[in-house]
Order: C-alpha cells, then sequence, then structure tokens
C-alpha cells in the first residue's frame, strides 16, 4: 500500500501557486519547532476576494502538497470562505495523510489564518480575537517530545 496518495504526490511534484508575490495584501508566516517546517503564504486581496495567492515552504512533501492544496482551495475564495478551510478539509482533499504528517496540514491552516489576521490589521479592520487564536498550535506543538 503507498504511504501517499497520488494527490499528494501529484501536488509534491507540482506545487501549484509557489512563488513569493510582490506586493501583497497579506503574509502569513507560521514553523513547527518539532519538524522544523516553515510556511510562509501571501494574499492579494480585492473587494474581500483572495483573487491571488502564493506561498514558499521549507519542509517535507507533505508540507508541501498541502501548501499547495490549501492555496488552491482558497484562491477565488472571499476572506470568510478562507477562514472556514479547516486541515481536515485540507487532508480530505489530498485524499489522506499519514497520520505522522497531519501536522503539516495544521500548518498549512495557520498560515492562511496568520495572513488573514495580517489582512486585518493592516488594514486597521476589527475581528474576534477568538478565531485566531484557536488557530495557533505553537505552544502545544511545543509541549510534545
Amino acid at each position: 500500500m503507498a504511504l501517499y496518495s497520488e494527490k499528494v504526490m501529484d501536488h509534491f511534484r507540482n506545487p501549484r501557486n509557489v512563488g513569493k508575490m510582490d506586493n501583497p495584501d497579506a503574509v502569513g508566516e507560521v514553523g513547527n519547532a518539532v519538524c522544523g517546517d516553515i510556511m510562509k503564504i501571501y494574499l492579494k486581496i480585492e473587494n474581500d476576494i483572495i483573487v491571488d495567492v502564493k506561498f514558499n515552504t521549507f519542509g517535507c512533501g507533505s508540507a508541501i502538497a498541502t501548501s499547495s492544496m490549501a492555496t488552491e482551495m482558497i484562491k477565488g475564495k472571499s476572506i470568510s470562505e478562507a477562514l472556514k478551510l479547516t486541515n481536515k478539509a485540507v487532508t480530505e482533499a489530498l485524499d489522506g495523510l499519514p497520520a505522522h504528517k497531519l501536522h503539516c496540514s495544521v500548518l498549512a491552516e495557520e498560515a492562511i489564518f496568520a495572513a488573514i489576521k495580517d489582512y486585518y490589521d493592516r488594514n486597521g479592520i476589527k475581528y474576534d480575537k477568538k478565531i485566531f487564536t484557536m488557530h495557533s498550535h505553537d505552544d502545544e506543538d511545543e509541549q510534545k517530545d
């Protein structure tokens, strides 16, 4: 049985939306101290719609695949729709991940939330801080051995 689905392998070998964006409206960067993966996502937003998204990920194949899939899932969506994206949805869209790689999908979700928070902060848009604190798993990750 294959460890990774065809979709994971496709997004790893042919990642979508890779690169740095000039003059993004928002940037989100997150990392996992345990595995060493780092994700940076750039958003271009017009009239509350994510019109373009790029990412750079330093990490394993699962980290790259989840970043790629997550960007595909939010491109063309409203900010409120992007805030509904879960790591579970990213994992399901990739036809699953091995249990020890699920943290990669969490990082992809967290990077998107960090970018949207950055957008709100840059533009002085008020938001419920609880939305973003529940997407910070840093304390959880640091407690694992």
